[in-house]
């Protein structure tokens, strides 16, 4: 079946969007390939309908496991046969659908990064006939990419193993030094990249410089009708700004790695469908999440990249109308960040005691290894230690980028449980109840090699086999934690942590000072390139930003802060009223791609036609759709 077919037959369109076939194209001649298109630019499809017309399966590299699961969940509807291996999944249910990949019931397997060196998951790809490795979010296999994880370097390993299949590697922000790391991470045979240009013609782009932050909150959310985003960096000022616009009469709720699992869904529910206006958030809310309507989204504190500012304020205006994205900026904000970065970046002493110490706490002897992954919670760890929470946590991420910690995003995991007594002796302890007994049964029957490692279960199965509540189950659990015969660890979305390899003596630890030194020195220059970004009132603010990105052939974008007030736009009434007789002799039965429309009109410069178009977005004349093309919407 042709590419052409698959995309009509299972996505119901009758073209790719631009740059989505060449990429198609690439793939099917069997390049590697690297993908760069901005967040809403149909990355998914470049890799599934590749995926659909070549024989085996498509392996999937995530790290955001809510995209996971939506996107399997969307396969799925089409009648395509998918799966996703993440944290907290029951070890039978992984071998069922390994053993349907490897028998061909699965076509799309999605998994994260750090599944790829379990020796279940290698032993079974072994036996796959895997067609294509697409990796997502590709940038975090960079130690220059401003979200990178060390896990990510293990995907070379997996490309090793199948040497002729294709990459497919997709990223919505990456600067030309990580391109060029990304490609040499994976091992690409030849450098072939794909880059759609990063402008949103539909963004205004504006910073204000604002003594009463919250005021200018307000005011603009009051101004701007729509659904919209406010991004803080702690989780005290999301409660506080959201109760402030709560007061104000603002449909407002708040959403950081703080709240548990059920009450992120709810939020996170209730502001795509429209149920909840403002949504005030960390930067844990976002990745995975389309909503095309948001309309506004506002950075209260500057970020610590443009990468990061550029993936967050892009969530704004994915069905292609105007929307508008506000960073608040006060002077003060770039020495307080400096000094945050300082502190980023602790010395060697200060590692090697925050080691110690961890070791200490979760009780692992030099020589031993920590069995499975804990609970961590910085601020009583901290506490406990009598250390600066901001920068233990610091410690502890930079320990994990060298390797020595594994850490997680406070991913969800299921319970799980270790039988501890063994034999006889276990039925024959004293403390046991009838009902214990039973539980102990039921488990010893549901469970393979619970004696030898923790095994997930399911609360939920246990209690309807033993006819009980969940809750009065997880309390004979509980329970039986507590006479050691079993070790049981409840469910949890808090962050965990474990050990890498054995524990050493601190004076043996190896820190990589080379590593360190060169990963502070890029993220002080991804500061000050932001700090210049809010700084700057002189040169166009989406200029500045898809300049960083390596986009200079770009036209003043006329509609940011420094556009308006910095110059005189071209476009008097008069001489619009007059463009607009021009471009309805065009032919509008059909969208129309902005570089066709631009070069329809080789009388004015493009920096003028490009001023043109968003003011006509902006009063409602044209509109984009979601694949950034023109369409004509009103008679004038």
């Amino acid at each position: 079946m042709s590419i052409h077919s698959i995309l009509k037959e299972y996505w119901g369109y009758d073209q790719f969007r631009p740059l989505q076939e060449d990429i198609i194209q690439s793939v099917l001649k069997g390049d590697d390939t690297l993908a760069l298109l901005p967040t809403g630019g149909g990355k998914s499809i470049c890799f599934q309908v590749p995926g659909m017309a070549i024989d085996g399966v498509c392996l999937v590299i995530s790290p955001l496991i809510a995209l996971m699961k939506d996107q399997v969940e969307n396969l799925a509807k089409l009648g395509i046969g998918a799966g996703a291996i993440y944290s907290g999944m029951h070890s039978s249910d992984i071998k069922l659908l390994l053993n349907n990949c490897i028998h061909g019931g699965v076509k799309f397997l999605y998994v994260s990064p750090e599944r790829l060196s379990t020796s279940i998951f290698r032993d079974a790809l072994m036996q796959m006939n895997i067609g294509l490795l697409a990796i997502d979010e590709a940038h975090c296999i960079s130690q220059w990419g401003f979200d990178f994880r060390p896990e990510y370097r293990k995907i070379k390993e997996v490309r090793d193993l199948f040497p002729k299949v294709s990459v497919m590697a997709l990223t919505a922000t990456a600067t030309p030094k990580v391109v060029d790391d990304i490609q040499d991470q994976l091992g690409f045979k030849k450098k072939t990249v794909f880059r759609k240009s990063f402008e949103r013609l539909n963004l205004s782009y504006i910073v204000r410089y604002h003594e009463n932050k919250l005021e200018k909150v307000l005011e603009s959310i009051q101004k701007i009708p729509g659904s919209g985003l406010v991004y803080v960096r702690n989780r005290k000022m999301c409660e506080e700004i959201s109760k402030f616009l709560l007061d104000n009469g603002i449909s407002a709720s708040f959403y950081h790695a703080g709240l548990n699992l059920e009450e992120r869904q709810n939020r996170q529910k209730d502001w795509i469908m429209n149920q909840t206006r403002i949504m005030v958030c960390t930067n844990a809310f976002g990745m995975g999440i389309d909503k095309p309507d948001c309309g506004l989204v506002i950075h209260y504190e500057m970020p610590d990249c443009l990468e990061a500012y550029y993936q967050e304020a892009g969530r704004a205006g994915r069905n292609g109308r105007k929307a508008y994205c506000l960073l608040l900026f006060h002077p003060s904000d770039a020495e307080i960040m400096r000094h945050k970065l300082s502190l980023n970046y602790p010395d060697e002493k200060y590692l090697k005691l925050v080691y110690d110490a961890y070791c200490n706490h979760f009780q692992i002897a030099i020589g031993a290894e920590q069995s499975t992954a804990e609970n961590f919670e910085i601020a009583s760890f901290s506490k406990h230690i009598n250390r600066n929470p901001l920068q233990v946590l610091q410690a502890i991420k930079l320990l994990s980028q060298l390797e020595i910690l594994y850490t997680n995003e406070g991913l969800y995991h299921s319970s799980m449980v270790k039988v501890l007594l063994k034999g006889n002796a276990l039925f024959a302890y004293e403390g046991l109840t009838e009902i214990h007994s039973q539980l102990l049964q039921q488990i010893l029957r549901s469970y393979g090699g619970i004696f030898e490692a923790y095994i997930p279960i399911s609360e939920k199965a246990l209690a309807i086999k033993l006819n009980c509540s969940e809750q009065q189950l997880k309390d004979w659990l509980t329970k039986l934690d507590e006479l050691l015969v079993i070790s049981y660890q409840p469910s949890t979305d808090k962050p965990q942590i474990q050990l890498i390899g054995e524990r050493v003596s601190s004076n043996y630890l190896r820190l990589n000072p080379v590593f360190i030194r060169e990963r502070k020195k890029m993220e002080e220059e991804k500061l000050e390139a932001m700090i210049a970004y809010c700084e700057n009132n002189k040169v166009c603010r989406s200029r500045s930003l898809l300049a960083y990105f390596d986009e200079k052939q770009i036209s003043d974008c006329g509609v940011c802060d420094v556009c308006k007030e910095n110059k005189q736009l071209f476009w008097t009434e008069e001489r619009l009223q007059s463009f607009l007789n021009q471009i309805k002799s065009l032919n509008w039965s059909e969208p129309i791609e902005v570089k066709k429309f631009v070069s329809s009109f080789f009388e004015y410069p493009e920096e003028h036609l490009v001023q043109a178009i968003r003011i006509l977005l902006d009063k409602g004349i044209l509109q984009l759709n979601i694949a950034q093309q023109l369409i004509w919407t009103k008679e004038n």
